[in-house]
């Protein structure tokens, strides 16, 4: 039978409708259209999708079963390798990844292997499908700071494995990047994450809020006064980059990362526990996908947004789906284009940024062509807001308060690849160690941390 070339197609909300709400943008398949796209599946021998899978989920095994209909097996099979399938579903750059390593991709569309996921477990979740799960208790404690991506994970493994865990959360609520970062189009809060992370509850994690590791309690507090026998470090990046341009102190300026956080967490779209500016004008610099969050965020607030960016169209880093829903509502892109200046007005508010014009010269370190300033092509575009998404560093609170724990001149936690610090009994792992980098990459250095933990903690066990 001929197989089909062309992915099904999944329903999304009208660009013009959405670009006024804050409800997700993706609808979902149905479980017909879930079962027509997995039926593409060639269930290769050799699936090097699986090698694209940072946690190394078993993806033909999955699909065959949503193929023939099984999908509470399909779910369970997920379950194995991904404590966060329905969020990992929705976010990650599968393009890049298990989808971007698809034999079909080669001659026509990978396998729609994200929108598969993300089926599966909104399917368990509105069906409370709960795997069930033979804990053995080992009556050995370990401490997890952070509940992002890496923290959840690493906690959720260690908890499968019969460890008690504690995580603690600087915020009050658990998610990390999932609750501040993400915007609720991109990735619902109550609906999915919030049930995700009580899927890690349910294997016995215990997660404390409004703890500042650093803080509120130390490393050697956890490890010598709590009796933790390791401690994994899962805390983030959350410091951001600024231009050190002129005007960046001005009112109405602001970085993404504090435009997310009161948007997101702090519900202010909505009215809710902490203001915002609702700029008329927004420019937001930079190209990546937080660009994105915050560009598509203030255009549901009112604004009229620009996204500025050094280099091209070709060179942008964020999801080529988020670019496109992003020029689909409305955003506009000025490329090849770099501010020199925040303007301000006498009372020292926004009133415009000062650009000047690029091209593209020799690739830098990165490989992509370094942007080089056109003299004489200084313009400027009038805007009342200016949201800074130029990335972000790891906090260094709790480097500063840990004495021995080894970090690089970009203040990322030094780690090997299994998450071993220089701290006998830390890990550390996620945009703590790599600095900013995907939810799934996230996850797999939890993953690979609870192995090596479990290791640590039992030396004399036989390891594959």
């Amino acid at each position: 039978m001929a197989v089909n070339m062309t992915r099904t197609p999944m329903s999304e909300q009208d660009p013009k409708v959405r670009a006024t709400n804050f409800d997700e943008v993706a609808l979902g398949y149905t479980p017909e259209e879930a079962i027509a796209e997995a039926s593409r599946c060639l269930n290769c021998k050799k699936p090097l999708c699986v090698n694209g899978c940072p946690v190394n989920i078993k993806i033909p095994q999955f699909i065959q079963e949503v193929a023939k209909g099984n999908f509470e097996e399909a779910y369970r099979i997920i379950n194995e390798d991904s404590s966060l399938p329905a969020i990992c579903g929705r976010v990650c750059p599968q393009e890049n990844q298990c989808e971007g390593e698809c034999v079909l991709g080669k001659r026509g569309d990978a396998i729609a292997i994200g929108r598969l996921e993300r089926f599966i477990a909104d399917w368990a979740m509105e069906n409370d499908i709960k795997v069930e799960t033979d804990i053995k208790k080992n009556n050995r404690k370990v401490a997890v700071i952070g509940a992002g991506p890496a923290g959840l994970t690493c906690a959720g493994d260690l908890a499968r494995m019969g460890y008690d865990v504690t995580i603690f959360e600087a915020l009050h609520s658990p998610g990390g990047v999932l609750v501040y970062g993400i915007p609720e189009f991109r990735l619902p809060k109550e609906d999915v994450v919030l049930k995700e992370v009580e899927k890690v509850k349910d294997l016995g994690v215990k997660i404390e809020t409004d703890v500042v590791a650093g803080r509120a309690v130390s490393i050697p507090e956890l490890v010598y006064d709590e009796g933790f026998e390791a401690v994994f470090l899962g805390t983030g990046a959350g410091l951001p980059k600024f231009m050190g341009i002129p005007g960046e102190l001005a009112n109405g300026v602001l970085s993404a990362n504090e435009y997310l956080t009161r948007n997101n967490l702090m519900h202010a779209y909505s009215d809710g526990e902490t203001p915002i500016i609702h700029g008329k004008k927004t420019v937001v610099i930079g190209g990546g996908n937080v660009a994105m969050d915050a560009a598509r965020t203030a255009l549901r607030l009112g604004s009229d947004v620009t996204i500025v960016y050094r280099r091209s169209m070709e060179e942008l880093p964020a999801r080529a789906e988020e670019v496109h829903h992003a020029q689909e509502e409305g955003v506009k892109f000025e490329l090849l284009t770099n501010p020199v200046e925040i303007l301000e007005d006498e009372n020292g508010w926004v009133k415009g940024i000062r650009c000047i014009k690029m091209e593209l010269g020799e690739p830098d370190e990165s490989g992509r062509r370094r942007p080089v300033p056109i003299e004489g092509s200084e313009f400027d575009i009038d805007c009342d807001t200016v949201i800074m998404s130029l990335g972000t560093s790891p906090n260094p609170l709790i480097p500063s308060t840990t004495e021995g724990l080894d970090i690089n001149r970009w203040q990322c936690i030094v780690a090997d690849e299994d998450g071993k610090t220089s701290l006998e009994g830390v890990y550390a792992g996620g945009d703590a160690v790599t600095g900013a980098a995907t939810v799934i990459l996230a996850m797999g250095a939890g993953k690979k941390a609870a192995a090596a933990i479990d290791k640590y903690l039992n030396p004399n066990e036989a390891y594959e």
